[in-house]
């Protein structure tokens, strides 16, 4: 009887033993490949005989990386102010609300000259591998040096593009006249943001930017794997998944599409990751929700002396970053001009007409 049961346990240990072994070559196998997938591809070459053409003009920063860049509204040299655009995520130099929604008169009248960028790695802008929150406000005073635009001058962004506006006022105020945060994105992780609300937002995102944003923070290295494996879906606006849009703004993007000239319309959908999406997209998540050393409710008045003024516009329905967390930093910050658009959702931006009432505010009440 003894000898059975020594026996019995025998082969049991035996059996567990190999299916340890066999879990542990599955781990080993699962993160060998999982490690392949997430190593960084090579992104795909501009301006050389067999890759990607250059078809706007770019300026060369002192490291050697080039930002492309495309001009709208009246002649630089004549210009009364002067605003460096900044994209969303996703897109591209193409993608600027003011180029499409505001007016020939009113920009004539306010004598405003636009110049908005590829960020690294999109369009035709090189990548920057080791862009960092700071490092893109840097490139953008020393773009604004090389263009020429003076001492000070206004900047404006949209969605991933708005929060970058946060970096450009905590590293280069002084070279600022203002600037204009068109529906910021926000990152749930800011150390100022109270838990209950942060945790109430974030409960409201799809399933799949729940963990595409934790992956993004907490295991950035995986961040290519995650958005490109196909046993889980990955962040919804690389996805195309619909839903993230209000009602009001699958109106105003169909709108927009459909009087679209289709030449800038293929620009606008082909160039934001021929680079990859390694380079553009996936790099812009690491950074925009990776660890910050400051979050926005840490910063100062820059305008102490009424030289110059921060406006933040956001629709009240915006299905992507949640207004909750709009309205705090805004509270918190009692410098800020705050807009909030009734019934309107993340894209109000480029409503017909949102362009002149934005740079209106803006430049009618500089201080």
């Amino acid at each position: 009887m003894s000898e059975a049961v020594n026996k019995s346990d025998s082969s049991s240990g035996s059996i567990l033993g190999v299916i340890k072994i066999i879990l542990l070559v599955l781990l080993v196998g699962f993160s060998a490949w999982a490690y392949q997938t997430a190593l960084p591809t090579p992104p795909k070459k501009l301006g050389s005989p067999e890759g990607l053409p250059i078809t706007s003009p770019r300026i060369q920063l002192r490291d050697g990386r080039h930002l492309s860049y495309v001009e709208y509204g009246v002649p630089k040299d004549v210009a009364k102010s002067k605003i460096i655009y900044v994209h969303c995520f996703g897109c591209s130099k193409y993608h600027n609300p003011f180029a499409f929604t505001a007016s020939r008169a009113v920009v004539e009248e306010l004598g405003v000259y636009i110049v908005a960028i590829d960020r690294p790695g999109y369009g035709e802008s090189d990548p920057d591998p080791k862009r960092t929150v700071k490092s893109f406000a840097l490139d953008i005073e020393e773009f604004a040096d090389h263009l020429n635009l003076g001492p000070k001058f206004y900047v404006a962004g949209f969605s991933m593009g708005g929060q970058i506006m946060w970096s450009c006022l905590k590293y280069i105020p002084h070279r600022l006249a203002g600037a204009i945060l068109i529906s910021p994105a926000v990152n749930y992780w800011w150390h100022n943001l109270p838990s209950s609300l942060t945790n109430e937002a974030y409960s409201k995102q799809l399933q799949q930017d729940q963990w595409s944003l934790r992956v993004a923070h907490y295991l950035p290295w995986l961040t290519n794997w995650w958005n490109t494996q196909t046993w889980f879906p990955g962040f919804s606006i690389i996805t195309g998944t619909p839903v993230v849009y209000s009602s009001t703004d699958v109106e105003t993007l169909s709108k927009l599409y459909a009087t679209m000239d289709p030449n800038l319309g293929k620009l606008m959908a082909l160039q934001p990751r021929q680079q990859g999406e390694l380079v553009s997209i996936h790099h812009d998540l690491n950074v925009g929700f990776g660890k910050w050393e400051f979050d926005p409710v840490d910063l100062e008045n820059p305008f102490i002396d009424n030289n110059g003024s921060v406006h933040l516009w956001t629709g009240d329905e915006d299905l992507m970053v949640p207004v909750t967390l709009q309205r705090y930093i805004a509270r918190q910050l009692g410098w800020i001009k705050y807009h909030e658009v009734a019934g309107e959702g993340h894209m109000f931006a480029f409503k017909d007409g949102m362009g002149d009432a934005i740079l209106k505010e803006f430049l009618n009440n500089k201080n």
